[in-house]
């Protein structure tokens, strides 16, 4: 079964709401969580699920992206017929990019035709959670779905983001809206509404018969959930596939996060440290595989003025040094500098940042090789903020990647 489904992860997108991170970079290549990329999520998902054959669809400033994905996931045996593959718009369909994630698919119709899959894993690579695709693959055969998408119980105010399902008692779908204003409530329960997660199953006859209906409609707009979805269910069986059941590998944590904006992806970094994280990044034999660099050990050092270098409820990777400041409720990245009486507090620092001497960090992300300067105070003073740095509605400063000081 699984030897018949080809994996697409849609990984185009410019996620201009998660900018400056993504100013030179994908949004699936955005750093999470001291180690990863977001894209090492759903890859770990795939790896582990079995699927081997893998496409991965770029398009929006890729060279990070791509670069990440030879480096870390060339770990499949083409001579197998195994394969993760970075695939750029082709224009074989026309002489424009990728204009919706459906004609993302479509530019890559013949990619389909010639897989021999009997299905079609759709997914986006921008999202954060840990799922055995397997059961999800199992249901929709049982069911002889034309589709089928892993949907979640979602608090009804947040789903005007997603896209919402109406189901009937055997989770067939019967309506589908995209971004609702006014969300339709599970049976039973009116504070929630059944969400779409972005992870969709298509038979492969189905889904090319349908993407070449949505090329031909000139007011489509060609996205899934706006286009397709909503049409489809009328005319074939579409199920919903419940997340977070027993089924499976993977631990039940039933975690998902979308982090398109800043405030989303500093929330889904601070829930890692959380006493007891709601995602769990230690399950044996689910590990999130990522691309590492040779780095020595992380280590605290005694800075100039003899003061201990300290690390509280911190994550730290390999190569940061904390040589006499202090780092509490934060996530330093690989290469990270902490110098003498410095403080870093719910902070994200990316690679390679330096923080000078005497200098403070309060609720900042520090997008890679910025060096602050010794004395320097930023997240204290919002209007000061404000003048050089993006800052968020929930009061996130963020600095873009390279970012010199002019003053302190």
């Amino acid at each position: 079964m699984l030897d018949k489904t080809l994996a697409i992860v849609l990984a185009g997108g410019s996620g201009s709401r998660l900018k400056p991170l993504t100013q030179d970079r994908a949004k699936p290549a955005v750093p999470f969580g001291g180690k990863y990329r977001i894209v090492d999520f759903t890859l770990t998902n795939c790896l582990h699920s079995g699927l081997r054959r893998v496409l991965v669809l770029t398009q929006y400033k890729s060279h990070s992206l791509q670069k990440h994905l030879r480096d870390g996931w060339s770990i499949f045996n083409p001579e197998l017929g195994e394969y993760i593959t970075p695939v750029p718009p082709q224009m074989r369909a026309g002489e424009s990019w990728y204009t919706g994630t459906a004609n993302a698919i479509h530019q890559n119709r013949y990619l389909l035709e010639r897989s021999g899959a009997e299905r079609v894993l759709i997914l986006y690579g921008d999202h954060i959670y840990r799922m055995d695709y397997a059961p999800l693959i199992r249901a929709h055969t049982r069911h002889g779905a034309a589709a089928t998408l892993a949907c979640m119980a979602a608090p009804l105010e947040e789903t005007t983001r997603f896209g919402v399902a109406q189901v009937d008692p055997k989770d067939r779908i019967m309506g589908f809206a995209e971004k609702p204003g006014y969300p339709a409530p599970l049976d039973g329960d009116p504070a929630h509404a059944l969400a779409s997660m972005g992870v969709y199953v298509f038979s492969m006859a189905v889904l090319l018969d349908w993407l070449e209906r949505d090329h031909a409609d000139g007011a489509s707009g060609h996205d899934f959930g706006h286009d397709i979805l909503p049409r489809l269910i009328d005319a074939h069986p579409v199920y919903a596939y419940r997340f977070g059941g027993n089924e499976g590998r993977v631990s039940v944590d039933r975690y998902w996060r979308d982090v398109g904006t800043l405030d989303g992806f500093y929330d889904a970094n601070m829930d890692l440290l959380e006493p007891v994280s709601p995602l769990d990044l230690y399950q044996e034999d689910w590990p999130i595989r990522t691309y590492s660099g040779q780095h020595p050990p992380a280590r605290t050092v005694p800075g100039t003025s003899g003061t201990e270098g300290i690390c509280i409820n911190s994550i730290v990777a390999s190569g940061a040094v904390i040589a006499g400041g202090s780092t509490q409720r934060s996530i330093l990245s690989a290469g990270v500098y902490l110098d003498d009486e410095s403080l870093v507090e719910e902070s994200i620092l990316f690679e390679g940042v330096r923080v000078g001497e005497g200098a403070h960090l309060r609720r900042c992300i520090v997008d890679k090789h910025v060096t602050i300067p010794p004395g320097a105070r930023v997240g204290h003073e919002p209007d000061s903020d404000r003048e050089r740095f993006t800052v968020t509605e929930n009061g996130i400063v963020v600095m873009p990647k390279g970012y010199r000081f002019t003053h302190v």
